[in-house]
């Protein structure tokens, strides 16, 4: 069971919006410190639901809004099984109706069986019908092999944490983002958040979401293994417990970056996971081929951020 909507606390606070053609140009100067071949636009939308991206939405306008909802708290150092979301309820304390969401959090343990990966990707229509496409990733096995599986339309869980980037999915204006040959030390998103930290994170707080593709090279990710019954008390103990692969494009990741973490709503501020047609899917940390990587993204600037249910204790570690 998902926890009521009346059982948890929401915050809802504005955040600043530049125009898109200044967080463009914003974008363009640090990524051209990190990769050989540059090119940022503002452009329309393409059909999102189409090859190669596969989103459940067809754009990224109308009313956006980031989510984040519960936290790494609630899974360090010792897992709490009793935070479970329904994101049909999370829309609704939203109030952006249809409602198109995308991000990275954890899946539907108690769905899926075990801890594991979502790859948030569904569409709620006005009738509250969903389109549900979201993929879930697993650990399985004494092999440990990767499985990925897409849940089914009555299945609108999330669990423990989520970084969310919601809009009624409406065609529009966004940032066309493409780099290739990375020659930095620096993730594609890294590069992103780092450009609008530096231009905004002082004095502003300005969120981004959306989607990219990795078009062509590899990318170390994780997935999850089931909780850990020893508590987790630090990066290093982290690491060990996730289970780290590679991944090969093309991958469509989701997710979102903010310029900062906003103070006392504790955000975390970059989540990207990603899903492919060959049967991966987790979180993204960055590619393993600079030198034949590239990368395709589209984005947009959100209006207001809704943090659900913050844990009232933070710590930093886990939020890689």
């Amino acid at each position: 069971m998902a926890l009521p909507p009346s059982s948890y606390p929401v915050e809802k606070k504005a955040l600043f919006v530049p125009p898109l053609e200044e967080v463009a140009q914003v974008f363009k100067s640090h990524l051209l410190n990190n990769f050989a071949e540059v090119n940022v636009e503002v452009v329309d939308s393409p059909d999102f639901t189409q090859k190669p991206f596969y989103l459940a939405g067809k754009g990224l306008t109308g009313n956006p809004k980031l989510l984040e909802i519960g936290g790494t708290q609630y899974l360090l150092p010792l897992v709490n099984r009793e935070k479970v979301y329904d994101l049909k309820d999370i829309a609704k304390l939203a109030q952006v109706e249809p409602s198109f969401l995308i991000g990275a959090g954890a899946g539907p343990f108690q769905y899926v069986g075990v801890n594991c990966e979502g790859i948030i990707n569904l569409k709620i229509d006005n009738n509250g019908i969903v389109d549900q496409q979201t993929r879930v990733s697993k650990v399985n096995g004494l092999d440990e092999q990767m499985i990925v599986q897409v849940l089914p339309n009555n299945e609108t869980r999330i669990s423990l944490l989520g970084n969310l980037f919601i809009s009624e999915g409406k065609p529009g204006k966004v940032i066309k983002v493409q780099a290739k040959n990375r020659t930095g030390k620096k993730d594609f998103i890294e590069t992103l958040r780092n450009s609008i930290e530096e231009k905004y994170g002082k004095n502003h707080l300005v969120g981004i979401g959306g989607t990219f593709l990795i078009v062509e090279g590899k990318a170390k990710q994780h997935v999850m293994r089931d909780f850990s019954k020893t508590p987790l008390e630090d990066d290093v103990a982290v690491n060990q417990w996730l289970k780290f692969y590679e991944m090969s494009a093309p991958l469509t990741a989701v997710g979102t970056f903010t310029s900062n973490d906003g103070g006392a709503i504790d955000l975390r501020v970059q989540h990207f996971h990603s899903f492919g047609p060959n049967g991966e899917a987790g979180h993204y940390h960055i590619d393993t081929t600079p030198e034949s990587v590239e990368y395709l993204g589209y984005f947009n600037v959100a209006e207001e951020i809704v943090r659900i249910d913050k844990p009232k204790d933070s710590h930093k570690y886990g939020r890689d």
